[in-house]
């Protein structure tokens, strides 16, 4: 389960967690015929043992697990790795169950039953946000972005607003990468789903608002406000005046 493809050699590793090892093993032959180098865990303690040791780039992770559900190994692996992508898999497809996955730390979900297609999709395009080279149509500066007293540096993945360290998931990162390369430029949700997300999301454009009422609580609190909503196009930042 361990090996990458021979043809197609690539240095993604990816964990796939779900108690369920057939599917671990189907989905973990997927990847690797993608090039991917994967491994498996059946269950929370082995996959963050895993995680630890292993240092993956992405995490395809159940949400219903023995002995830690899927909650608790984000939080346990994204406690050693904030930078590690997850996709959730889930069988709930209740929009609060979605959103709560996305509030958790998760990148991206898929719902079962899903095919093999959209796993490898949707994690190609959470590993092509994942690397500052990655082919995006809104490419942000590979340095330290700053905007008034907000600063994004890109090297050490920390933003600060007036000399305070504000804490990021990967996803509000990219976001607010993406709107503070284009200051005082209104990007549409199609645009921001486009690079952040890699793919239009299903439709679900809701996903924008919510990312952005999270980086506007992180970024704004109590200060004066920086991101802003023009009604019927989009979103900017720009500074106070």
């Amino acid at each position: 389960m361990d090996a990458p493809s021979p043809a197609r050699p690539s240095p993604w590793r990816i964990l796939v967690v779900d108690d369920e090892p057939d599917l671990v093993e189907v989905v973990c032959g997927a990847l690797r015929y993608e090039g991917w180098q994967t491994r498996g865990a059946e269950d929370g303690p082995s996959a963050v043992a895993i995680a630890a040791e292993w240092h993956p780039h992405a995490v395809v992770l159940d949400m219903m697990l023995p002995s830690l559900d899927g909650m608790q190994v984000l939080e346990r692996i994204h406690a050693t790795g904030p930078e590690i992508r997850v996709l959730f898999l889930t069988a709930k497809d209740a929009v609060e169950d979605r959103i709560a996955a996305l509030a958790a730390g998760g990148d991206d979900y898929v719902t079962k039953p899903f095919s093999l297609a959209e796993v490898v999709v949707r994690l190609r395009g959470l590993l092509r946000r994942a690397t500052p080279s990655g082919p995006e149509r809104l490419v942000p500066p590979a340095h330290a972005l700053v905007l008034g007293d907000l600063v994004l540096d890109e090297q050490a993945r920390e933003v600060t607003r007036a000399g305070d360290t504000v804490d990021l998931s990967p996803t509000e990162f990219a976001l607010l990468r993406l709107l503070m390369s284009h200051p005082r430029q209104v990007l549409s949700k199609a645009q921001i789903l486009d690079a952040v997300w890699s793919y239009d999301f299903g439709g679900q454009a809701h996903v924008v608002e919510l990312y952005i009422s999270y980086l506007r609580k992180k970024i704004d609190a109590g200060r004066p406000a920086m991101i802003h909503t023009v009604r019927g196009a989009g979103y900017l930042i720009k500074v106070p005046q």
